[in-house]
């Protein structure tokens, strides 16, 4: 099976890690580690951060016509970060995101979202 972690963090932390990135590279050396790992192993698919949210655009229906504007949908506390697709079993996609929270520093993420790919 296919699961998507989806990274989450506070918005105050992102604003933050943008402004500091010489506090990122002991979370960055974790993140590529475990990527080594999980490519080793054969159940990474696909991984990245995201840029911010202030560099995001939204497209939506308003009426007969799409709109497209700067920004994520809503003002949201919560941001998308990044990403993990892995192929493994539901318990070790959990136990991945589990690892991730636990051990990737003040500056890893908030929460890890799991969600099984359809299909």
């Amino acid at each position: 099976m296919k699961f998507m972690l989806l990274v989450h963090s506070e918005q105050a932390d992102f604003d933050t890690r943008d402004n500091a990135p010489e506090g990122l590279e002991e979370t960055f050396a974790f993140m590529a580690r475990l990527n080594a790992e999980l490519e080793a192993s054969g159940e990474l698919v696909d991984a990245a951060g995201l840029a911010g949210p202030d560099k995001a655009k939204t497209v939506r229906r308003q009426g007969s016509a799409t709109v497209t504007t700067d920004g994520p949908f809503a003002e949201a506390k919560e941001v998308l970060g990044g990403y993990w697709v892995l192929e493994c079993s539901e318990d070790r996609a959990l136990e991945i995101a589990t690892h991730v929270v636990d051990a990737s520093g003040p500056q890893g993420p908030d929460s890890i979202e799991v969600r099984q790919i359809m299909g």
